[in-house]
């Protein structure tokens, strides 16, 4: 799930501002953070006041915008910044070049860091990536999501401008995701929508709620509403008339993969849907696989993760007692004071664990809704992912399917690939970014071909 990208690094970064006259470090500053082979962008807009400067953060590849710090200096060159949540920090010198160099902190990490004026470009075309002019017909499209009173923006591809042609909608993992489902410099819904597109199947993506064009609150948002978005897109095909209305599907990955059972089971005119990494066993459960398996490929000492999987087993056992807000926090502050000691860090702990979408993530069991669903379902997964860890999902997936009475579903682990799909050596997310490769060619056959079946 990529709201869990880097679990035992949070990502939130620097700020900086205040300067001596002669030395102008007002305007757009530019820089990259680079983590265990992850390269992220960071971007710092600074103005003057009367009292010195104050400045925002924009982090474009993790969809941050906007995130103010907290304390900033400039003295003899030197500048330094605070950001409370998280015990973050930021230190570097300024230089005549018009660069400030220096080193970021966080929880006992130390990552050079260096700032300049020109704007960098992080990204590269991978090779699966599609280059325009595109051999198929694509529409800019909206479509309202009644009962929130949301409009969705997105791109509807279809293999002519005419005909009737089967149609999937894309539901992207946890994290507000653009309707590529861009991260790390891939684009894995980009290159999935031209695969089928090309191979006579329409494809619907969009972007998630209060990201890039669409419209809503993305942080009070839950998998649930989340969940009405999607049944928005199902509803805006049946209204068009190049699409079948008896070959309208759903491809989840990660909590898209929650989420396509949600919609199945709720509408009729769902008639298949594809589940890449999706979850078969409850949010907590998995959230303490995902910890235990990211820290192991992270390096962190055996004794640390089970007094992390100690700690958080504790902290989300009170979630799944009481979800009232006001009494959760007071509870979970009670809880990790004696543990963490330190009034910042719970805070911190405590904001993250009672939003909207962690409440109901953690609670959430997809097994329950997964005995509702009658349509044919394909569940694929990486042996070495480990966000969602394959065999006791799949085994779980194929479970709940069975209880209901399902007996059209397909079933498939694939060797050596990783949350992504992507064919890998370790499954670590640092790899991510190193591959090449954005989504394995034997998965998407996989799914073309099952889909045609169907």
């Amino acid at each position: 799930m990529k709201k869990s990208l880097l679990v035992f690094f949070t990502f939130i970064f620097l700020n900086y501002t205040n300067t001596v006259v002669s030395q102008d470090i007002s305007g757009q500053w530019f820089g990259v953070l680079t983590f265990n082979g992850v390269s992220l962008r960071i971007n710092i807009q600074i103005n003057k006041t009367g009292n010195g400067f104050n400045s925002t953060l924009d982090s474009p590849d993790q969809g941050a915008k906007g995130i103010p710090a907290d304390l900033t200096t400039f003295e003899n060159s030197e500048l330094k910044i605070e950001i409370n949540k998280g015990k973050i920090g930021f230190s570097g010198k300024y230089s005549t070049d018009n660069k400030i160099t220096g080193t970021f902190t966080q929880g006992g990490q130390s990552i050079p860091l260096e700032f300049g004026r020109s704007e960098l470009v992080l990204k590269p075309i991978h090779s699966q990536e599609p280059v325009k002019p595109y051999p198929y017909y694509t529409e800019d499209v909206s479509f309202t999501n009644k009962s929130d009173h949301v409009t969705l923006s997105g791109t509807l591809s279809l293999p002519s401008e005419k005909g009737k042609f089967p149609v999937v909608v894309l539901i992207s993992g946890s994290g507000p995701q653009n309707r590529d489902e861009e991260l790390l410099g891939h684009k894995p819904f980009l290159v999935l929508a031209d695969y089928l597109t090309r191979n006579g199947i329409g494809v619907l993506r969009f972007d998630d709620r209060g990201t890039a064009k669409s419209e809503g609150d993305f942080k009070s948002a839950t998998t649930e509403d989340f969940s009405r978005d999607v049944e928005a897109a199902v509803k805006y095909l049946l209204k068009r008339k190049q699409v079948n209305k008896k070959k309208i599907g759903l491809i989840g990955h990660s909590e898209g993969g929650i989420i396509a059972p949600v919609v199945a089971a709720k509408l009729k005119e769902v008639s298949f849907i594809v589940l890449m990494a999706g979850t078969g066993i409850s949010g907590g459960d998995l959230l303490l696989l995902q910890q235990l398996l990211i820290g192991r490929s992270e390096g962190v000492s055996e004794e640390q993760l089970q007094q992390i999987q100690e700690m958080n087993k504790g902290a989300y056992s009170i979630i799944q007692l009481n979800q009232d807000t006001v009494k959760l926090k007071s509870d979970l502050e009670d809880y990790y004071q004696p543990i963490l000691q330190d009034k910042e860090m719970v805070d911190l702990y405590v904001d993250q664990l009672t939003s909207p979408w962690m409440k109901f993530f953690i609670t959430y069991d997809p097994s329950l809704i997964l005995k509702d669903v009658k349509c044919p379902v394909l569940a694929l997964n990486g042996s070495k992912d480990l966000q969602v860890p394959s065999r006791i999902n799949l085994e779980a997936i194929r479970s709940a399917l069975e209880k209901g009475g399902n007996v059209d579903f397909t079933i498939k682990e694939f060797p050596e690939m990783n949350h992504l799909f992507q064919e890998c050596q370790t499954g670590a997310i640092k790899e991510y970014a190193m591959i090449d490769q954005t989504i394995s060619p034997l998965v998407l056959e996989v799914i073309l071909k099952w889909i045609k079946s169907k």
